[in-house]
């Protein structure tokens, strides 16, 4: 018997008329409407087309765009100006500085720069501060999306032995930390834990963000487990995932990649925009 997919665009669109039906009210309440900019340095392809999606998202719900980009022959410097000019712009409810940088810049300094209240992908250290003493406000946009994904699916976390294999901050760190704040017992993991494998097979909730095409295979994952694909990666100019698809006849749940994380990523952006904006102008 084959996994039940969790359908992420499905999910994503029922995001988006929730935070598009909380504009609405709040511009009718004659408050003010957000706005997120983004800052794109240098043309990497991926970047643009999360971009493009970003600001098609932000149209559907009523929020403003703004795209700053700067050349791929930027410094830190550059990039650092810009952020402060974001920073200083009352208008302005979210700061985006679009991932990878080119490698002239010091991607930390930048992250850093930008003014929490402003951090929408919640990557500054105080907004992953907050995330750790388990009093968050303004998460990491993927693992916040997992994190629905695993709600509507209605997957019961607490007590539940769940295992995150990779550890970058942007998602592994973060939605370990999410899922111990939901009573699961958390094993984090990596590409360099011995016997990867048989940790996978213990958990009733695995998440697999390690970015290597097909790592996990189906004898590694635990009959009738929920599986959060995380993974994508270029394989012969196709998008693939880090979980081979041998899994789907062995998981209860599976949200594949492409199509699965990736619009809820995008769609717990816009919503992020939506609580900035609600902290900083009530």
């Amino acid at each position: 018997m084959s996994a039940l997919i969790l359908d992420g665009r499905a999910m994503a669109a029922r995001v988006l008329d929730e935070v598009a039906g909380e504009v609405a009210r709040r511009l009718e309440g004659g408050r003010s409407r957000p706005l997120l900019a983004a800052v794109l340095v240098g043309d990497d392809p991926a970047s643009e087309t999360y971009v493009r999606g970003k600001r098609r998202d932000s149209e559907r719900v009523g929020i403003a765009s703004s795209d700053h980009r700067l050349p791929a022959s930027a410094s830190t410097q550059d990039v650092l100006g810009k952020v402060a000019d974001l920073n200083a712009d009352d208008a302005v409810s979210g700061i985006l500085v679009q991932l990878p940088l080119p490698r002239q810049v010091d991607a930390a300094r930048v992250i850093e720069a930008i003014d929490p209240d402003w951090d929408v992908d919640g990557l500054t250290p105080y907004s992953q501060g907050r995330l750790l003493l388990g009093e968050p406000l303004l998460v990491p946009c993927t693992p916040l999306g997992i994190m629905r994904m695993l709600d509507e699916a209605g997957v019961e976390l607490a007590g539940r032995r769940a295992v995150v294999a990779g550890r970058s901050n942007l998602v592994g760190k973060p939605i370990a930390l999410l899922l111990l704040g939901r009573n699961a017992t958390v094993t984090l993991a990596h590409s360099r834990t011995a016997d990867l494998g048989a940790v996978t097979r213990e958990a009733d909730v695995l998440v697999v963000a390690v970015g290597q095409p097909g790592m996990v295979r189906a004898e590694m994952v635990k009959p009738g487990a929920t599986v959060i694909d995380v993974g994508v990666n270029r394989v012969e100019g196709k998008l693939v995932g880090d979980v081979g698809g041998d899994v789907v006849e062995v998981a209860g749940r599976l949200s594949p990649s492409p199509g699965g994380v990736g619009p809820m990523t995008r769609a717990m952006l816009v919503r992020n925009t939506l609580l900035a904006e609600q902290l900083r102008k009530p």
